[in-house]
């Protein structure tokens, strides 16, 4: 029941403004590009300034004219303005927003449950292991409110207000639905990325004038700069792995495709598949019928979870 995802033609994306962050290397830069060959408005984020400032030179229209914009916006996912920052920037010189792709991301940084723990050593906070969860999931759920704002405004300045296509995409990886013994809070942060998507794919489709479709990427081994210890090794063995560029062609093609709406895309070896269709599809299989009525009946029951505590002062 998976569903193989095949991208298609980015040519609505001519015109269209992008935001998106984590642009200044590997998957990002790829994306920054893709999408610059389509004619959109790029407006990308990153910690590394002079890897954004060289790409921001590199491809955009000094002159203006007809061409696509290209604007790099200095970015840290884990300051809630910087967000805001970047969003209004392009807000501000095209007057609207269309698309926006979390894709900032950080790797496994040290061991959060080293055997060698000890009761004196296990009382120091492991700052730098959450790091991660700062970039890999606060930045997500960060830059998601934000675009859900920026996303749903009418175009300004006599723009076409007529309804469009709107998306937000998020990066999680293959650890957002599996394991990975040893990569302990990469695979929590990505699977609390996965889980952003699917509490915000019904409420964001029924955003109006303009619903907005939220998918989750989840990419297999890259060859990016995070994996380039085991590279031979994986090729050695023989498996499967993605190019920047792979991963940038499915998520550009996602935000083209205008209908996939709470996909849970997973890319491996260039490819790509639609895995959410089959765990939907066979709910009943794997719970039982009666149990998968009454989750989704109590799903619908427990709503936003704000009136759970609408009783709580006379409780008291």
């Amino acid at each position: 029941m998976t569903t193989q995802f095949q991208p298609g033609p980015a040519s609505s994306l001519k015109g269209k403004v992008v935001v998106l962050t984590g642009g200044a290397l590997g998957v990002g830069q790829s994306l920054v590009r893709l999408l610059h060959t389509a004619g959109a408005h790029v407006f990308f984020g990153d910690v590394l300034d002079s890897a954004g400032q060289s790409l921001e030179k590199d491809l955009d229209n000094p002159d203006g004219g007809d061409g696509p914009r290209v604007k790099f916006v200095p970015c840290d996912v884990t300051k809630y303005s910087d967000n805001v920052t970047l969003f209004q920037t392009a807000y501000e010189l095209c007057g609207r927003v269309d698309h926006a792709i979390a894709n900032a991301g950080l790797g496994e940084q040290g061991n959060m449950f080293d055997p060698a723990l000890d009761l004196e050593s296990v009382k120091q906070d492991p700052g730098k292991s959450m790091a991660v969860v700062d970039v890999n999931l606060k930045g997500p759920l960060y830059f998601a409110r934000v675009a859900s704002v920026y996303l749903r405004q009418p175009a300004r300045e006599g723009g076409n207000d007529s309804k469009q296509d709107k998306s937000l995409t998020l990066v999680s990886s293959v650890a957002g639905f599996r394991e990975d013994p040893g990569l302990y809070v990469y695979t929590a942060s990505k699977h609390g990325v996965l889980g952003l998507m699917r509490s915000l794919r019904s409420s964001l489709a029924e955003t109006q004038p303009n619903p907005i479709r939220t998918n989750a990427i989840c990419p297999w081994m890259t060859t990016t700069r995070l994996v380039a210890g085991i590279e031979d090794i994986w090729k050695a063995n023989d498996l499967p792995a993605n190019s920047p560029e792979d991963v940038a062609r499915t998520i550009v093609g996602v935000t083209s495709d205008g209908k996939v709406c709470g996909g849970t895309i997973y890319i491996e070896g260039g490819r790509a598949w639609n895995i959410e269709e089959g765990i939907l599809g066979t709910r009943k299989e794997w719970l039982g019928e009666s149990r998968e009525r009454d989750l989704g009946k109590g799903t619908q029951l427990m709503g936003g979870g704000d009136h759970w505590t609408a009783n709580k002062s006379s409780q008291v």
